[in-house]
């Protein structure tokens, strides 16, 4: 490959210099802010050797290159152009320019999610380990692994409290990551998270047989009285206090002498955002919580077909504008309130899907460069990395990225109509069974099945087909 002669067809192809405003990389990625996205030549940029995919997201036009290869070609493409490095921050508020409000809204979700999304699948899959530990009937009738060998169930007992760690206390993960977006202190945002589900506060998930008992605690606040109802797995109280938090926090910083920020700032913006959590924006964002989850499992019980085949083969285009992540907070909203979710799993076999289908077009490709991204692709997407088989193959050619949204509609269909529930949120691709309840892996592997054929086969014929047209 060369590297220069690559750099300057990039440059080239995304409208020249003049259309570069600023541009940085990741470790697999060019990241353009460009001035009008319409001069971009996606056509003469994907024939490109150097470039592996491309496509456009929150503002940023990204271009898939590869890890250490995109080093080499970022620090030509800085050389050619004279635009100076910058950052993935630069970057970010350059193109943060261009959203509207909603796509502004999305982009703060997945800039608060992304972050903790290790923490969430890591206790995903532990939390899968201590299924297939605890549950009935998975290797002996009607007996778990813990029940037939005793000496087990101390250990189950410790990886499950050290998988739902990240649950328990989600508010403190959320409170960080919200904070730190919203330009606050951190560590108030996670004193802030840790505050909202203390051991003194009522457990939430005791908050329903609480209510119908006339038992629940309160606070009498001269005369007033607020319940002490701990948030735990809650996500809307801890994001709403977290921004309350970061601009009050921000309001002080402003108006207090230097000598005075340590005594003053940190102590009354904990105070102010505490107490506003606790008497309004708590209780209020809790019933908007389970309103939300209400409408979605009432939605899903009347009609479970229609909402799998909708949400299963719409999946993969929410991915494509970055909405996915708004119903990443859905996801956690649900297994708070019910202990379950019914979204996650077709997310996981959408991801599948993405992955046969661009795993087909090795077989559907004359392209050697085709060939060779399609099988590392879909490697990736069965593993639950969907990007490089989304944007770097299926999107490219069209008709693989339709096949995989036509398997992923019928499998969604199947799973929600079997009702296949997830306890947690896992790795989205073919480990995501350890995050299922062992009862439903039937039904959710006969629907994995499903999405690998599917796509794969569909995918195959309509590329030999357009072989033999000559397209």
């Amino acid at each position: 490959m060369d590297i220069k002669q690559s750099t300057e067809q990039i440059i080239k192809a995304v409208g020249g210099k003049e259309n570069i405003s600023k541009a940085t990389h990741c470790v697999t990625r060019l990241r353009f802010a460009l001035v009008d996205e319409d001069q971009v030549d996606q056509e003469a940029l994907e024939q490109v050797d150097a470039v592996k995919g491309a496509f456009s997201s929150n503002g940023q036009f990204q271009v898939v290159i590869g890890q250490g290869t995109v080093d080499k070609v970022y620090k030509a493409l800085v050389e050619q152009t004279g635009i100076g490095a910058s950052t993935k921050q630069d970057i970010k508020d350059e193109a943060e320019k261009k959203l509207n409000p909603l796509q502004r809204a999305i982009k703060t979700l997945a800039d608060i999610f992304i972050p903790i999304l290790p923490a969430i699948v890591t206790a995903g899959l532990l939390m899968g380990i201590n299924n297939i530990l605890t549950g009935p009937g998975i290797f002996f009738d009607e007996m778990s692994i813990v029940d037939a060998y005793p000496q087990w169930n101390d250990p189950a007992d410790m990886i499950n409290l050290i998988a739902n760690t990240a649950f328990v206390f989600l508010p403190a993960l959320i409170g960080w990551s919200a904070v730190r977006r919203f330009g606050g202190s951190e560590l108030l945002g996670i004193v802030l998270g840790l505050m909202l589900v203390h051991p003194a506060l009522m457990n939430a998930w005791d908050y329903a047989e609480a209510i119908n008992e006339g038992n629940v605690p309160v606070w009498n606040i001269f005369g007033f009285e607020v319940q002490k109802l701990g948030y735990q797995g809650q996500v809307l109280p801890v994001l709403i206090s977290a921004y309350i938090l970061a601009r009050i926090e921000g309001f002080l910083n402003k108006r207090v002498a230097d000598a005075f920020k340590l005594l003053v700032v940190a102590p009354i913006t904990l105070l102010l955002a505490g107490v506003l959590a606790f008497i309004v924006v708590g209780p209020v964002t809790f019933a908007i919580g389970n309103m939300i989850t209400s409408a979605f499992v009432g939605v899903f019980e009347a009609i479970p077909a229609l909402g799998g085949l909708i949400y299963g083969g719409l999946y993969a285009l929410l991915v494509v504008t970055g909405m996915h992540h708004t119903f990443l907070a859905v996801d956690l909203q649900l297994i708070a309130s019910t202990g379950a979710t019914f979204l996650w799993p077709m997310l996981a076999l959408s991801n599948i899907a993405q992955g046969s289908a661009a795993l087909a077009m090795m077989f559907a490709s004359k392209d050697e460069n085709v060939k060779g991204l399609s099988f590392t692709s879909a490697i990736s997407a069965y593993l639950g990395i969907t990007e490089p088989a989304m944007f770097g193959v299926n999107l490219r050619f069209k008709y693989p990225f339709i096949f995989a949204m036509v398997g992923s509609a019928i499998a969604g269909l199947y799973i929600t109509y079997q009702g296949v529930r997830a306890t947690s949120i896992g790795v989205g691709g073919i480990p995501g069974f350890l995050s299922i309840f062992p009862e439903f892996w039937l039904s959710f592997f006969i629907g994995m099945g499903v999405v690998i054929v599917v796509p794969f086969v569909l995918t195959v014929i309509y590329g030999k087909y357009k072989q033999r047209k000559g397209e």
